[in-house]
């Protein structure tokens, strides 16, 4: 795991708490995915290059959620909001040097290809319903929590962004009976990881209400 090499402090079980968290935070601020997506991407890339402390790792999180929604959003939350967030444990100017840390790090190359640009990508290529038809809503809106899940699990940072979207999307057609094939070159890596998110969602479907509402759900259940 390439990523914690440099930050011995830094665990697996530890980065799965701060994203889950991120992606809360994301819900309360109204952000979009898009941005909860790449301030994952950040800070991964960070710790790649620089040793943080346990006891700032959030401190990281919210400022690579800054950073994110400056690339993504209209207008993004205000520091003092963000912090609020953080029970006032961090200074403003704490997260600013920091902020101005990640970018130098980074060599500002902020950019990145994420699970929510090839959510957007699949659903455009979809054929066969109407652009927010509602069939599409419902395999969309399963297959971005099916995403949340694998962002918080480090595991699945084996895997490209698009090949897990593309398994999140056949993963919540088949859960929703809406058949449409999608074409693949790797089957086998697609299969892989397709099981592994099935497993995932099996772990996770009570806690983080995993399934979507009623009107969203057929009539038969499918079982792991």
């Amino acid at each position: 795991q390439k990523c914690f090499l440099s930050s011995k402090s830094i665990t697996a079980e530890a980065r799965s708490k701060l994203v889950s968290w991120l992606i809360a935070v994301r819900r309360q601020l109204k952000l979009s995915f898009e941005s909860c997506c790449l301030a994952v991407n950040i800070m991964d890339r960070f710790l790649i290059t620089t040793s943080v402390a346990a006891d700032c790792f959030q401190l990281l999180g919210v400022t690579s959620l800054l950073i994110a929604t400056k690339q993504v959003e209209v207008y993004s939350p205000r520091i003092t909001q963000l912090l609020s967030l953080c029970c006032n444990s961090f200074s403003r100017e704490q997260l600013c040097n920091l902020e101005c840390l990640i970018l130098l790090r980074l060599h500002f190359r902020l950019a990145a290809p994420t699970h929510a640009f090839f959510l957007d990508y699949f659903t455009s290529r979809t054929t066969g319903y109407q652009t927010d038809g509602e069939p599409q809503k419902k395999w969309k809106w399963l297959a971005c929590k099916v995403c949340e899940l694998s962002l918080a699990d480090y595991t699945f940072n084996k895997y490209m962004p698009s090949v897990i979207v593309l398994c999140a999307v056949k993963l919540a057609k088949d859960l929703l009976k809406t058949h449409s094939a999608q074409p693949t070159d790797n089957k086998l890596l697609v299969q892989q990881c397709t099981e592994d998110l099935k497993l995932l969602v099996s772990l996770n479907q009570d806690s983080n209400g995993i399934y979507p509402p009623k009107k969203y759900l057929c009539k038969s259940k499918v079982l792991f």
